[in-house]
């Protein structure tokens, strides 16, 4: 399950002039368009003041087509949830043989529909709470059967906490779940782990240190996500070096079973047993004031300015790269 064994390549890229002209993709339709466009700006904001050539783009307000044309060199991928997030954007792009940044089609897929990322998970002997997916209300009666309450219920494939709820008696179940299908025809209905919620951000093929977060709100919801100042976190998180390795490892684990590349966030729960258990992996991490990877990469030595600057390298392949640095994926 270690991952130590797996590199990933890190293209060092030195003037900003060689990434050439960079595409900003924010904003989109999804339900997360809001978060989109608070990345994108501060992602935008970061690459000027590195002298990159950086121009937003709202694909929810100019065509592929009209981009096709408009002569960018790569893209810097801020758009969060279905179209941005799940491979189709990756998809047209490599249509168009234009680099970006982060996971490829494949990998962006499967890591935004949780419940195939369970499946997988589980085939790989990489612990996750259990959980069941139903495709419709009728189906909550089963749920309780395999399922001791609390749960949570929620969207297989939105982020943010979208249509997601905790559940803690059967009464509010058909709720719960017709509120997740309300965002697509598959709910991931999940034992409530009651514990820390740890998270470990991914860049370049190595671990970055962990955060421990903490709400007064009754799970980590949009609204502590993004909105309330009274969310706290700890970085690092852990308690002491085995354990913060042992959680990098799992994360970098789960990361590359996907199939992920580039950068991204794996989100844990951790129960009085103390085993962590992935509950997700995302391949498109908020970079708001609010956002996780940023503190982490801040408390691993880089700023807000040179994360932004690492994640645009993970558009090149070693094949473009002036220089290519091997990081190991423990990371040492």
């Amino acid at each position: 399950m270690s991952a130590a064994a797996i590199l990933e390549q890190r293209a060092v890229i030195k003037d900003a002039a060689g990434f050439g002209r960079v595409a900003v993709m924010l904003g989109g339709d999804s339900s997360e368009r809001e978060v989109s466009l608070d990345t994108g700006t501060a992602v935008l904001n970061a690459l000027l003041s590195k002298g990159v050539d950086a121009h937003a783009w709202d694909p929810s307000e100019r065509s592929l087509g009209e981009f096709a044309d408009a002569g960018f060199d790569r893209v810097w991928v801020a758009l969060h949830g279905a179209g941005g997030e799940d491979g189709a954007l990756q998809g047209a792009l490599q249509w168009l043989h234009m680099p970006y940044t982060g996971s490829g089609v494949m990998a962006s897929a499967i890591a935004m529909d949780k419940v195939r990322s369970k499946h997988l998970f589980r085939a790989a002997g990489i612990p996750t709470p259990e959980y069941v997916a139903v495709k419709s209300p009728h189906e909550a009666s089963a749920v309780s059967e395999q399922l001791d309450f609390p749960l949570f219920v929620k969207p297989s494939c939105q982020g943010s906490s979208v249509g997601m709820s905790k559940v803690v008696e059967s009464a509010a179940l058909d709720d719960a779940i017709a509120l997740a299908l309300q965002y697509g025809d598959t709910a991931l209905i999940e034992r409530c782990i009651v514990g820390d919620e740890l998270t470990i951000g991914v860049l370049q093929g190595r671990a970055l240190p962990s955060i421990r977060i903490a709400t007064p709100r009754d799970f980590y919801d949009y609204q502590a996500k993004y909105k309330s100042d009274r969310t706290e976190y700890v970085c690092k998180g852990t308690a002491n070096d085995i354990e913060e390795k042992r959680y990098a490892d799992l994360a970098l684990a789960a990361f590359n079973e996907l199939g992920c590349s580039g950068w991204g966030r794996v989100d844990f729960m951790t129960g009085a047993d103390g085993q962590p258990l992935v509950l997700e992996v995302n391949t498109v991490p908020g970079m708001t004031s609010h956002s996780l990877v940023p503190l982490a990469a801040n408390a691993d030595g880089l700023d807000f300015e040179e994360l932004c600057w690492r994640i645009l390298e993970t558009s090149f392949s070693s094949a473009e790269a002036p220089a290519i640095v091997e990081v190991a994926a423990n990371g040492t």
